[in-house]
């Protein structure tokens, strides 16, 4: 199977006084506002880190719901939040860890199956395999 989606930026100007737009394929952005104030210095506006972060957090959950499945368990709710940590270094900026932070409530879960579900989709999930940063994760489950 191979399934392809796109998007589209946008970009008028320099980097400090330019703006930008982002779309989607699906349309769930339209002409979204992004650009250097946007991702550094916490006006309003989108920025690649938000994007990738809910990519990541999205695709996990949705990894995590299928091995919990495989496992005979089914969760009555996972909520995870994703931080991307963004830093610059002597070669400019690199995306180097992500965090996922995850609570889960499944009922009649077994801690060491729970575990082991979350690892493989911390591990499997296809942002995960994506990424060359520390991805680290804190899981709390309530049955």
């Amino acid at each position: 199977m191979l399934i392809t989606k796109h998007a589209t930026a946008h970009w008028q100007g320099g980097l400090r006084d330019g703006r930008g737009s982002l779309s989607t394929e699906s349309g769930a952005l339209r002409d979204t506002p992004y650009g250097f104030r946007s991702r550094f210095e916490g006006q309003p506006g989108s920025n690649p880190e938000e994007l990738l972060a809910a990519a990541h957090a999205g695709c996990f959950t949705m990894a995590l719901a299928m091995q919990l499945g495989l496992a005979g368990m089914s969760a009555e709710s996972l909520e995870t939040r994703a931080e991307v940590t963004l830093e610059q270094d002597e070669g400019g900026f690199t995306i180097s860890a992500v965090h996922l932070a995850l609570r889960a409530h499944v009922p009649g879960a077994e801690r060491a199956a729970f575990e082991s579900a979350v690892e493989a989709a911390k591990t499997g999930c296809p942002v995960s395999r994506l990424l060359d940063a520390e991805i680290t994760l804190e899981a709390s489950l309530q049955n």
